[in-house]
């Protein structure tokens, strides 16, 4: 494939989107969204897929790979659009295969929004839900179907799906499919596909694995890359703090409570670890809810809302579960444990800071995780700021007065200013929010009518310190 494989020149001269000729109802629809320049990925891929040529794209998350092939597929499908009821009139003619549900979710809700003022029909078909809706839709036909490897060979074996007439074969995120172990069911699907057609390979990263595969099925592709392979966006402050493995979730709460952001994505590696971190951080009042893979469909998604609207602020994941997230403006990636392949990390981090926006990637490193740690910095050939989390009476103290960089400056509404308790020790979680403490008194269940945190300022408040007993 290498000698025949074609670098993508960009024209400068293509600022809008109408300089590509795309048709005025996809125009329309950009327009309602507000899109006005391509980004650089978009400038370089849209003209070659008109082309009809296959293409290999490589760009940083979040730089509009989506709009990217979908824009030009839609373009080509034009043709083919008509407003008949007749199933056989709406064949699939396109087919976007992606590794996980949420992703599909997102790439169909774009693909609809752009397809708004056309007549061409999109669906997508995902694991995790009841197959008789999608059996329906299916039958009902579309022009454009977004589907994970899985369940559209579910949909194949029971015969609601005939892709004899695909001419378009998109692959997103294809290193997260072969990491997920899709290759055979990508190899089965793509031998059920028509001879003759057209192949879009998408993804942020691309290993010696994924130019294997593209070499498989691609024909004389043409690159696409508008960043180095594996790069993180210059947007991205990325920093790393050393920490014992047994202070991780303290030294989380630290960082959630001293930026006080509110939206943060934390990565966990674990289903367990995710549960177990979200459950941690709710007991200490902070609002939190974990996604992974042994929630249900309905709950991952109810999470995501529930994050996306702000009623949860901190949202626990793993790295299947997070894989094309797109929550707009999120500020901050935490990773609670280094990923165990080093090209996750680019995809994590690629969660924020999207669309240009500035972002921060924070990284807790262990001495367990060290090697996880070059092998990250060698994969993205930088090294990565290092720093030190305080004890964890300084963290308290650092929390209450806001004295480490990005904090709030709370010291100026703090109470512990009128009532002469600022000097470090002095109880500095006075606004955390209380928790009834269980007790057990003569084999019964009590609860301590108030955190022994909140005992010293209140009682200040009140006049006087309690003696003991009263």
């Amino acid at each position: 494939m290498a000698d025949n494989q074609q670098k993508a020149v960009a024209g400068s001269s293509l600022v809008r989107f109408g300089d590509f000729g795309l048709a005025s109802e996809i125009l329309k629809a950009l327009d309602d969204l507000g899109y006005s320049s391509p980004t650089p990925i978009q400038s370089q891929a849209i003209p070659v897929i008109l082309e009809g040529k296959d293409v290999m794209g490589a760009a940083q998350t979040g730089t509009g790979k989506t709009a990217g092939y979908s824009l030009p597929v839609l373009q080509s499908l034009l043709y083919y659009a008509n407003a008949s009821m007749s199933p056989a009139r709406h064949p699939v003619r396109a087919l976007i295969l992606v590794p996980t549900r949420e992703l599909a979710d997102q790439v169909y809700e774009d693909v609809r929004k752009y397809a708004k003022y056309t007549s061409l029909r999109t669906a997508v078909v995902f694991g995790g839900v009841d197959m008789s809706g999608q059996t329906g839709i299916l039958r009902a036909g579309a022009e454009i179907l977004i589907a994970t490897p899985g369940r559209l060979l579910d949909h194949i074996q029971q015969k609601n799906v005939n892709l004899g007439q695909t001419g378009i074969l998109v692959l997103d995120e294809a290193d997260r499919m072969l990491d997920m172990g899709f290759l055979p069911d990508l190899q089965r699907i793509v031998n059920l596909l028509p001879k003759k057609r057209q192949n879009l390979l998408f993804s942020a990263t691309f290993s010696s694995e994924i130019r294997k595969l593209a070499n498989s099925f691609l024909d004389r592709p043409v690159s696409v890359e508008v960043a180095r392979q594996n790069a993180t966006a210059d947007n991205v402050t990325q920093t790393v703090y050393r920490i014992d493995e047994a202070d991780k979730n303290d030294a989380v709460e630290y960082l959630l409570r001293l930026h006080k952001r509110e939206q943060v994505l934390i990565f966990s590696n674990t289903k367990a670890g995710a549960s177990r971190l979200a459950r941690q951080l709710e007991k200490k009042g902070l609002k939190a809810a974990a996604i992974h893979g042994d929630k249900t469909q309905a709950e991952r998604m109810a999470a995501l809302d529930a994050f996306k609207e702000g009623n949860i602020t901190v949202l626990v994941a793993t790295d299947v579960a997070a894989r094309g997230l797109h929550i707009e403006e999120l500020p901050c990636v935490i990773n609670f444990d280094l990923p165990f392949v080093a090209e996750d990390y680019v995809h994590r981090i690629g969660r924020t800071g999207r669309a240009g926006a500035s972002g921060e990637a924070i990284s807790l490193c262990s001495a367990k995780d060290e090697k996880l740690l070059n092998e990250i910095e060698k994969l993205i050939k930088r090294k990565l700021p290092v720093h030190s989390i305080p004890d964890p009476e300084i963290r308290k103290e650092k929390v209450s007065k806001g004295e480490a960089a990005g904090a709030d400056k709370r010291s100026e509404r703090s109470p512990y200013k009128s009532i002469g308790l600022e000097k470090k020790g002095r109880d500095p979680w006075f606004d955390r929010p209380y928790v009834p403490e269980a007790s057990s008194e003569n084999g019964k269940e009590t609860e301590k009518p108030v955190q022994k945190s909140l005992a010293r300022p209140l009682a200040a408040l009140l006049g006087g310190i309690p003696k003991a007993g009263k």
